[in-house]
């Protein structure tokens, strides 16, 4: 893969709730405030927690882009075009020979505490979902978390994702205190058959 083949789809997906973009080392800044002093909601999810981290993260999430490894985003309120998260494609797969990955796993997302349990991630997952399936072309579109993330793993199933398994000890922890040791993690999928169902089903979700 090249840096080419996803430049032209380096704009910003707008819906009602968010403006997702990719992200550039001018979110610095934003991205760290989004993290806020609550950090209650992070325990399985690696956040920054200074400025310095915040500037680390994002050169980290660029030179995996650059590499062709992941796209990553920051998510933004519409309403007041302030940074509330972040997300990514990640494990990106080729099997066709194609410009666009057969294959993508929507991760790597937090939020602000604010923008949790929100419309946010809703759209945030229809417009990425949107974007891989009608533009990318993919044949599915993988999610995982910890499998102990019970919040997260109903927020995964709410979307519309089927629970494909548990993969046993395959995958680093990002709890603290677990640094070096393998978790669980629960597995999901959407399948390019399922896609226009939970489009319509995130749909419904968003106009109620």
């Amino acid at each position: 893969m090249t840096d080419h083949q996803f430049s032209h789809l380096e704009r910003t997906l707008v819906g009602d709730h968010v403006a997702i973009r990719h992200l550039s080392h001018d979110d610095a800044e934003g991205l760290f405030a989004a993290v806020g002093t609550d950090r209650a909601s992070y325990g399985f999810t690696p956040v920054p927690r200074t400025l310095a981290e915040s500037r680390s993260y994002i050169d980290a999430a660029l030179n995996d882009a650059a590499a062709g490894h992941v796209v990553a985003f920051s998510v933004r309120r519409r309403s007041d075009d302030v940074i509330v998260g972040t997300t990514r494609f990640l494990n990106l797969r080729w099997y066709f020979g194609r410009s666009f990955p057969d294959v993508v796993e929507i991760g790597g997302t937090w939020y602000s505490p604010a923008a949790q349990r929100t419309a946010i991630n809703t759209e945030t997952k229809l417009l990425l979902l949107r974007l891989a399936f009608s533009e990318y072309g993919v044949g599915k579109v993988d999610l995982k978390t910890d499998a102990r993330n019970l919040k997260s793993r109903r927020a995964i199933a709410r979307i519309g994702a089927s629970f494909e398994g548990i993969l046993r000890q395959a995958h680093p922890s990002f709890v603290e205190g677990e640094e070096g040791l393998f978790r669980d993690s629960a597995m999901f999928g959407i399948v390019a058959e399922d896609w226009p169902m939970v489009e319509r089903h995130l749909q419904l979700l968003l106009a109620r």
